[in-house]
C-alpha cells in the first residue's frame, strides 16, 4: 500500500484515538486548553530556533562555507512548527523532537545516512587520455 496513503489515513486516526484517551483523563477543555497551549508555545520556540539557525548560517556564509545543514535544519524546523499547528498530541510531539537542536540532530543524521550517495568515499573513475586534432586533407 502507498506510504501517503497510511499517513493520510492513520495520521487522524491516531489524534482521534488520542485525543479521546486524554480527553477522558483531564477532560474535554482541558484537552483543548492543551492543545492550543503547545501550537502557541510550539510556534514561539521554532521561531526562536529559526532565528538561531539563522543566524548560524549567516556565520557560515561570512566564512565562505556552505551552510548545508543550517539549510536543512531551517527546512526541519518549519515542517516541525506546521506539525505543532496541526491540532493533534501525535504530531505535537513529533515536532517537539524536531525543534529541539539535539534530537534534530540524531533525526536528521540517521534520515542523511539513509539518503546520502553510496559510492561517497570510493575513488571517482577517470579515463585518462591525450588527444590531438587531426586536420582534414583540404586545411580545415
Amino acid at each position: 500500500m502507498n506510504t501517503a496513503i497510511i499517513l493520510i489515513l492513520g495520521i487522524p486516526l491516531i489524534e482521534i484515538y488520542l485525543f479521546i484517551k486524554v480527553g477522558s483523563q483531564i477532560g474535554a477543555l482541558n484537552t483543548i486548553l492543551l492543545i492550543l497551549l503547545t501550537a502557541v508555545v510550539g510556534i514561539w520556540y521554532a521561531r526562536y530556533e529559526g532565528f538561531n539557525t539563522l543566524k548560524s548560517g549567516m556565520s557560515q556564509l561570512v566564512k565562505n562555507e556552505i551552510p548545508l545543514y543550517e539549510i536543512v535544519s531551517g527546512a526541519a524546523i518549519a515542517f516541525a512548527a506546521l506539525l505543532l499547528i496541526l491540532p493533534g498530541f501525535a504530531t505535537d510531539i513529533i515536532g517537539i523532537f524536531l525543534l529541539f537542536p539535539i534530537t534534530r540532530k540524531i533525526i536528521l543524521s540517521r534520515y542523511s545516512k539513509k539518503y546520502s550517495p553510496k559510492n561517497k568515499n570510493k575513488e571517482k573513475n577517470f579515463i585518462e587520455g591525450e588527444y590531438e586534432d587531426i586536420e582534414d586533407k583540404d586545411g580545415k
